[in-house]
């Protein structure tokens, strides 16, 4: 078997509303569908621009507490200008953690975290590469 393409990647969440403002406040993300599951999941689907892949978010109260495990899970998206990125992350107060940091083959990246401390790297590529 091989898979086709990669559709999306779920998340659970604490606080679905406070969750909705931080990607679409702080990164732009489009809530594309708002939906509860058969079992009674609350879930959000985000559009990413230029990504045909989404994220799901999910809040589903009774499994208890989100607990999001040190250096597991992190998203990362690219961004133009990251200096740019820096003083609107200051203008909004979002702290960074981590960074920023440059690699070998010159790209510059920063880590800020998502309500129930989610990481997110924010990349500025530089020009002709691939990956960071």
């Amino acid at each position: 078997m091989l898979v086709k393409k990669l559709l999306h990647t779920r998340m659970r969440v604490s606080d679905m509303d406070q969750t909705l403002a931080f990607y679409q406040q702080v990164l732009g993300l489009e809530i594309l569908e708002r939906k509860v599951s058969p079992r009674g999941s609350h879930l959000a689907f985000l559009a990413v621009p230029n990504s045909e892949e989404l994220i799901e978010l999910c809040s589903f109260p009774p499994s208890g507490p989100v607990m999001v495990e040190e250096d597991l899970v992190h998203l990362a998206f690219e961004v133009e200008n990251l200096d740019e990125t820096i003083q609107e992350l200051q203008s909004k107060q979002i702290p960074i953690t981590d960074g920023p940091t440059c690699t070998s083959s010159g790209s510059r990246f920063i880590f800020i975290d998502a309500p129930d401390g989610y990481e997110i790297e924010l990349i500025e590529r530089r020009p002709g590469t691939a990956l960071v």
